[in-house]
């Protein structure tokens, strides 16, 4: 019981970091883009939202399969 602190302060420290990073992300901005969905209309701002949408959706999956696959198969090596 006593290791658990351990696990529990790196998980902490794992959650702070992942919600911390979107907040740097902000920087990276590209000008190009920024400035011609800025000088766009309400529907080109609507179609580049639901672009990025789309290009998100493969990813996601990918790695939730290989999660799936990997939680499926984590107790096929070890020994008894």
């Amino acid at each position: 019981m006593m290791n658990q602190a351990p696990r529990i302060a790196a998980r902490m420290t794992a959650l702070i970091a992942a919600l911390a990073v979107p907040a740097f992300s902000y920087a990276q901005n590209c000008a190009l883009c920024y400035t011609q969905a800025a000088g766009a209309g309400s529907r080109m701002i609507a179609a580049l939202k639901s672009g990025i949408l789309i290009l998100v959706a493969p990813p996601m999956l990918i790695c939730l399969g290989i999660a799936w696959m990997a939680y499926k198969k984590r107790n096929q090596f070890n020994e008894n």
